[in-house]
């Protein structure tokens, strides 16, 4: 933040100058979403102002959306929230697409392991059968909003680990294997903080939770063919479920 005290407005109280000037600066990107703002005290000598000033400055800031304060980190710029929704047809890449933004997707790991019971359960198989775990960082505009673990039967999909390899879309893998359409059956939705991991691949800090997803999607006869479990960065995602979707 550049230094250079305030040129008083006749008519604005102090405070409100200086919450203009940090907006202005939000607005044309000279301080971009997620960044952190100086300290209160850096500020205040900035402006020429008091702390008192400054303090109410931010207040006005974060009451409109436009700073985010995080209790023992800071204030940040806040960040877009995007809306992902949640129901029967729920596709990465065409809801970010919706809402103007550019989405990725990058495979980190591809393993293939026996499943557990519960896992077992979620894909409708034995115990101990083969499952492909395809493990994903979902962006939008370059920044991480999701790591995504993604469990196929590899009975019926063995060459899936491979596709995504070479294309981290699910939808267009499963194609490979004749699944043109597929449906959510079911999502789960929890909460809690991050593990150090996910707060790294995340770029937040870990006082900030994260939402977790829980899901399995069945084909058109309604055999599953994945679940999946989610872990977004909870101030930038918001789940919408519309009425009669699930």
């Amino acid at each position: 933040m550049a230094p250079g005290r305030l040129t008083r407005i006749r008519g604005y109280v102090l405070w409100r100058q200086v919450a203009l000037a940090l907006e202005e600066e939000i607005i044309s990107g000279k301080m971009t979403p997620g960044t952190p703002l100086p300290a209160a005290g850096e500020i205040a000598e900035r402006f020429g102002v008091n702390l008192h000033t400054v303090r109410r400055a931010l207040q006005d800031l974060q009451t409109r959306g436009l700073v985010v304060t995080r209790q023992g980190s800071g204030t940040f710029v806040a960040e877009a929230v995007l809306d992902y929704p949640v129901g029967r047809r729920t596709r990465f890449s065409e809801s970010v697409r919706r809402q103007n933004h550019e989405p990725e997707g990058r495979i980190l790991q591809v393993q293939t392991l026996p499943a557990d019971d519960e896992l077992a359960a979620l894909l409708g198989i034995a115990p101990g059968r083969p499952v492909v775990i395809a493990h994903r960082l979902n962006l939008v505009d370059g920044r991480p909003l999701c790591i995504g673990r993604h469990c196929f039967p590899a009975d019926r999909f063995p060459e899936i680990g491979a596709a995504l390899r070479q294309d981290s879309s699910v939808t267009r893998a499963l194609a490979r294997f004749g699944i043109a359409d597929f449906r959510r059956r079911v999502t789960r939705v929890t909460t809690r903080l991050p593990t150090p991991d996910e707060a790294a691949l995340l770029q937040q800090p870990l006082a900030v939770p994260v939402l977790l997803t829980e899901a399995v999607n069945v084909d058109l006869a309604g055999a599953p063919i994945e679940a999946s479990f989610g872990c977004y960065a909870a101030d930038r995602v918001q789940l919408v479920t519309e009425a009669g979707e699930g």
